[in-house]
């Protein structure tokens, strides 16, 4: 069967959908008498021990079936083996999308470039690891033959948003597990004071820089590279001593003196989909060792297996997914809350964020016509309990409604606990998680109606035992997953980003001095 591609508002089993609006009140049904049996019936494993439940959503068996209509119209799984099989699904820059082979073989051959793609990815992921080895091994050293101790990536967007995420969320497994390297920092921001803060925390002397940028010509990268290579030469040394590129082996920055190695990917991978390539596993494998990339790669591949299930109950990010395009083009909801309850997932979120809004933030098709329907969610999130002394007050009296995705695990990573008031910390963080399911779910009658709590907020639940490498790394590729089968739906085109474009083409004309109009009234306003 052909694929074909059709904007959602054409489709028999949407507008059967579009029925169903008021179907389920998650209020009646976690009151109910057989609350605890449709939890425990509205769950799907996950990859590496994870486990998906959506017991708290506004769904029920008849939107679920209406739910898998809309799958197997919109052919979500037979557009996913495109993809994986190197189809042209990127439409706007005419690129096909091949982060899932860094991470495992779901298809036949994809050969492009001249080259075995998935050869490609796993060749420079040797060359990394090995790389990485010599590095903590003492065999690549600084000019005095002193071992690195930290390792700084200096990216914007994708280059830093993941990795960073990535590195926070295992920083503190690997200590514990006694698989923790070498400490790693992050240079994004333009703005000088971030480069500073970081380089003023930094031993320059043992420190190893990673530049990262697929074209070799990110304004805001370079900027950086040179503020770094500025403070090396001022402490006596020599910068390509110090720094290596991940880059594109087209880019100024392959093949080059300046840097003591190179890695390479390309163009099929965008940067939010890169943390499983090179530009996560140079520093991930620099930090924690090669064992703890690998099992990233590892539970990132369970995941995408799953994924290519063509049964919605047994495929989570599907089923995630349209739960979601339910809540955003039926029920009208404006947002979707990521609430980790893990201070490891702390930049988890910002990730996301970057991940969803660039990705289906459009209003035109894959082939460029304007559709009439809503597309992505606003994303945001804080980790638990402290989102629940800020933003929770409108999550839970304000006048939208906001779907929620609470992540939580059974153990923390430290395997260090305390009993305070009769249970851990551990045990009141979960305790803290459903309790505010329920809340949000079945809200509170009062006479004081300030008081008074609505209820009927829809949430999910991502769980399992301990964020470790495996986990991760199937996490990442449920939300990576969840927003491609989307995308599909809405027939949008999740892997470019005209969006982030035009404000740096006008920065460029700020700078260069042809600013004009209102423009130039801004930049005199900040005295450029």
């Amino acid at each position: 069967m052909s694929v074909t591609w059709e904007n959602l508002d054409k489709l028999s089993s949407f507008k059967k959908l579009q029925s169903l609006k008021n179907a389920v009140s998650v209020k009646k049904e976690l009151s109910s008498a057989n609350a605890a049996e449709r939890v425990k019936k509205y769950a799907v494993p996950m990859g590496a021990g994870l486990t998906y439940n959506y017991g708290a959503k506004q769904v029920d068996d008849k939107v679920l079936s209406v739910l898998k209509e809309l799958a197997d119209e919109a052919q979500l799984t037979e557009k996913f083996a495109e993809t994986y099989n190197g189809a042209v699904i990127n439409t706007g820059e005419k690129r096909m999308v091949l982060h899932h082979l860094c991470r495992g073989q779901l298809g036949s051959d994809v050969n492009a470039d001249g080259v075995n793609k998935r050869e490609f990815y796993l060749k420079e992921q040797k060359r990394i690891a090995e790389f990485a080895e010599k590095v903590h091994s003492g065999t690549i050293a600084n000019a005095k033959g002193e071992k690195f101790t930290t390792v700084v990536q200096i990216g914007i967007g994708g280059s830093d948003l993941g990795p960073r995420a990535m590195y926070l969320a295992l920083e503190n497994w690997a200590k514990a597990n006694k698989t923790f390297k070498m400490e790693a920092k992050f240079i994004s921001n333009v703005d000088p004071d971030d480069a500073a803060a970081v380089l003023a925390s930094t031993d320059l002397a043992h420190a190893i820089f990673i530049l990262v940028s697929k074209s070799g010509t990110t304004l805001e990268t370079l900027t950086n590279e040179s503020f770094v290579k500025d403070a090396l030469k001022k402490a006596g040394l020599n910068p390509s001593n110090h720094m290596i590129a991940v880059t594109s082996e087209t880019s100024p920055l392959a093949h080059n003196p300046d840097y003591l190695e190179a890695f390479y990917m390309d163009d099929y991978i965008g940067g939010r989909y890169s943390s499983t390539s090179g530009v996560g596993g140079a520093v991930l494998s620099l930090a924690f060792g090669l064992k703890v990339f690998d099992d990233f790669l590892k539970g990132a591949a369970e995941e995408d297996k799953l994924s290519t299930n063509k049964d919605l109950l047994k495929n989570p990010a599907m089923l995630d997914a349209l739960i979601g395009v339910y809540e955003r083009n039926v029920q009208g909801y404006p947002a979707t809350a990521v609430l980790p309850y893990s201070q490891a997932l702390s930049r988890f979120p910002a990730h996301l964020q970057q991940l969803d809004m660039e990705s289906n933030g459009k209003s035109v098709n894959r082939f460029g016509d304007k559709i009439d329907y809503l597309t992505g969610p606003v994303i945001f999130g804080e980790p638990g309990t402290n989102g629940q002394h800020s933003f929770y007050q409108l999550l839970h009296q304000g006048t939208d409604i906001v779907p929620l995705q609470f992540i939580a695990f059974a153990e923390n990573q430290a395997g260090s606990d305390v009993v305070i008031e009769g249970s851990t910390s551990q045990k009141k963080l979960g305790a803290n998680v459903t309790a505010q399911i329920m809340a949000f779910a079945c809200g509170k009658d009062d006479s004081d109606p300030n008081k008074t709590f609505a209820g009927d907020r829809p949430s999910s639940l991502i769980y399992g035992k301990q964020l470790t490498p495996k986990s991760l790394g199937a996490l990442l590729a449920h939300y990576e997953n969840k927003v491609m089968f989307q995308g599909f739906v809405w027939n949008v085109n999740s892997f470019d980003q005209e969006g982030v474009q035009l404000g740096k083409k006008l920065a460029k004309t700020v700078l260069s001095g042809e600013a004009k109009d209102a423009l130039k009234a801004y930049t005199e306003l900040l005295e450029i």
